[in-house]
């Protein structure tokens, strides 16, 4: 069943619309699109990781493997050299299938795809190949949010926990920072179809997730972010039991700092205040929901 699924998603690159960009270019001769994706995908790094949300990273690390390329440009992303740059190279499924399996051998909690959504297709074919080798640990799908419902149909019932951002709550501010004015609508939609298929967050009684939906939302200065707005959408529309990382490490970073002057609000060449993010998570909280992770 998986095998079929990944053919089928591989046939979908010949015209690629795996992900919103729907740049039809033709992925299975090598044309790229707006995420400069050919037909492997290409692997920055992997490694257990001991910097995710407690529920992932336990005690022995999460097993990320950190995709190059996106299907956003977010001028203020701070892995530019991997989403915009020339870093990493290219895999075959067999490979990717690989790293999964040495990073179950390490005794990690968890495979966890970073910025997958340009690569679906070739995830669905390797992780074909690493189940019939023994792969057993719960997948995690860490987006940006930025993901087509065609890709998640492909995934239901091989992502065990998905992870997606929330960036932004409306058009003008998706369009400025990620050059994505669908991007509010786009992520609204991916969200609610994510929670169909895994629910809320379930944790085991060692604090490790297991099944289930978990946001995260980087909250920006002056409110830019509209974080009182997505925390009530997520609270009335989801679950007020919706699991949520609301980030505060916000600074200057990335293609902003080149940009031509005035091109870009001023209060993104600061960093975030502590006010700014005591207000966020009280508004959250005001929102009704309850569950975030708190380091």
């Amino acid at each position: 069943m998986l095998q079929k699924r990944a053919r089928e998603a591989i046939d979908q690159l010949a015209e690629c619309k795996v992900c919103p960009r729907r740049c039809k270019v033709n992925r299975l001769e090598n044309e790229r699109g707006f995420c400069r994706t050919g037909r492997m995908a290409k692997v920055a790094s992997y490694f257990p990781h001991h910097g995710e949300e407690d529920c992932l990273r336990g005690w022995r690390g999460s097993g990320t493997i950190f995709f190059s390329g996106c299907n956003l440009r977010c001028v203020l992303c701070q892995n530019w050299d991997i989403s915009q740059g020339d870093s990493g190279r290219e895999v075959t499924a067999g490979e990717i299938a690989a790293m999964m399996l040495e990073l179950q051998d390490t005794g990690v909690h968890n495979i966890n795809w970073v910025s997958p959504s340009h690569v679906v297709p070739q995830l669905l074919e390797a992780t074909a190949l690493a189940a019939q080798k023994g792969l057993r640990l719960p997948i995690v799908y860490n987006s940006g949010g930025y993901d087509s419902l065609q890709a998640l149909e492909w995934l239901d019932g091989v992502v065990d926990i998905y992870m997606p951002d929330f960036k932004y709550w409306d058009a003008e501010t998706a369009g400025l920072l990620s050059a994505a004015r669908d991007y509010p609508e786009v992520a609204r939609q991916a969200i609610l179809e994510m929670h169909r298929q895994v629910g809320v967050l379930e944790l085991d009684g060692r604090g490790l997730a297991r099944r289930g939906l978990l946001i995260r939302h980087l909250v920006l200065p002056n409110g830019m972010a509209g974080t009182s707005e997505i925390a009530s959408w997520l609270a009335t529309e989801i679950s007020p039991k919706t699991y949520i990382n609301i980030m505060n490490q916000y600074h200057p970073d990335g293609a902003l700092l080149d940009a031509p002057c005035g091109k870009y609000p001023p209060e993104l060449y600061r960093s975030l205040t502590i006010q700014e993010y005591a207000n966020a998570m009280r508004t959250a909280r005001a929102a009704g929901l309850s569950r975030f992770d708190e380091r």
